[in-house]
């Protein structure tokens, strides 16, 4: 693993994989506010996804005078932010256990109710916004097929049950036996089900949405256009700002950086090397089978086995490609449990041992519920996405250490929806 740790990221590269979620390319996905690249800025954000979205708007809420440049080495959310799996799921009590022994049980509800607030205020920001992607809040099911990973779970689910107040949110789980979760969700061998609350949407869409907010307020986005580095400023030669942020077109001196780069921040603070770790991820569309509900599944899936899972959502009524199934995971499946997908960024191409995988979870977790493939062939799209990883699996959000005026929201383990 240390090998895989110390591969230089580099820059993100040209002509990725087209995730299912950004065909077509939104109209803003090219754009350059500006022809030319602004010399000065009061705040440099690198980065488009959700992190540097929101953070180039609630900077202009706040202020609206304020000169905020977002540079993209890409289109605009091209990153793992546009091609993740659509879903908005805690999963609280697969960690929780863990947060507890190593952080106490009070920061480990805080946490788990983080989540929660987290799934709830995405929503309610698309409805408030009007962002139209898709956005529904529903239950999700955890289909377990291990008893050992049934065991933790149960175990898991009471002693939040126990530290947390009675009807919490964030704690509230409803638990199926083996033949009820073959029946309620059609999966033929789950030991067991745990259901609970989530959500889904295009987060490619939130995303957009959310950048044309920040358009509308002043924010010059730059697509295209790489962070090839950072340095420090001289202060008598740059009028007091103390960052020179490196282009191909150019630099920009700014008073403050955000590193909204996720798993290819070292290329920029080389300091990360090996402390965020990106990671491949595949993800796969499938068209629905004749034996699915007419309607589409209601719920989003989780499907869970001794070493690994996968994550699942049907798109829904009324959207492009209703009753699609997007699931994606895999990675203990290949070769060495997926070990030289760390260290990745390679996401113009997919790697063919995941992808035969997830190309047959549908058949193998509906079993004869599934039936017949659809006439234009099962799957629709493959892709895949770079994440970013922690050897603690915990994010890195604030200034950095000793840094004054670099900032950093970045290694989110794929869970930053």
């Amino acid at each position: 693993m240390d090998g895989r740790a110390a591969v230089p990221p580099g820059l993100p590269r040209a002509n990725p994989t087209v995730s299912y979620w950004q065909d077509p390319p939104d109209a803003i996905s090219d754009l350059r506010s500006t022809q030319s690249l602004p010399e000065i800025a009061d705040v440099v954000i690198i980065g488009s996804g959700i992190s540097g979205a929101c953070i180039a708007y609630n900077l202009l809420e706040r202020l609206p005078d304020g000169k905020v440049v977002m540079l993209e080495a890409r289109q605009a959310c091209s990153g793992a932010t546009g091609r993740n799996g659509g879903h908005t799921k805690g999963a609280s009590y697969r960690s929780f256990m863990d947060n507890a022994c190593s952080l106490g049980i009070d920061e480990a509800i805080k946490i788990a109710r983080f989540e929660y607030d987290c799934i709830k205020a995405v929503h309610a920001f698309a409805r408030e916004h009007s962002i139209e992607c898709d956005s529904r809040e529903l239950q999700t099911v955890d289909v377990v097929y291990d008893q050992g990973q049934w065991h933790e779970a149960v175990e898991a689910i009471g002693f939040m049950r126990k530290v947390m107040e009675k009807d919490e949110p964030a704690a509230l789980y409803k638990l199926w036996s083996s033949g009820e979760a073959e029946k309620e969700f059609l999966t033929p061998g789950a030991v067991g089900a745990i259901t609970y609350e989530a959500g889904s949407l295009s987060a490619y869409k939130f995303v957009i949405g959310i950048l044309k907010l920040g358009l509308a307020k002043g924010l010059n986005l730059q697509t295209n256009m790489p962070a090839t580095s950072i340095s420090r400023a001289s202060d008598s030669a740059d009028q007091g700002r103390t960052w020179i942020v490196e282009t191909p077109r150019g630099r920009i001196v700014t008073e403050k950086v955000v590193l909204a780069t996720n798993g290819y921040t070292a290329h920029l603070y080389p300091a990360l090397q090996g402390v965020i770790v990106p990671l491949r991820g595949h993800i796969t569309a499938h068209r629905p089978g004749s034996g699915m509900p007419p309607g589409g599944l209601p719920t989003t899936y989780s499907f869970i086995y001794d070493d690994g899972y996968e994550y699942m959502i049907p798109r829904p009524p009324g959207s492009r490609f209703a009753g699609d199934i997007i699931i994606g995971g895999g990675l203990t499946k290949a070769a060495e449990e997926g070990l030289y997908e760390y260290g990745t960024t390679n996401d113009t191409t997919t790697d063919p041992e995941i992808i035969d995988y997830l190309r047959e979870t549908t058949v193998t977790y509906f079993g004869d519920n599934w039936d017949q493939d659809h006439t234009e062939g099962r799957i629709r799209r493959e892709w895949s996405g770079i994440m970013g990883y922690s050897a603690d699996g915990f994010p890195l959000i604030g200034q950095m250490p000793g840094e004054e005026g670099l900032y950093i929201t970045a290694s989110f383990q794929g869970h930053g929806m």
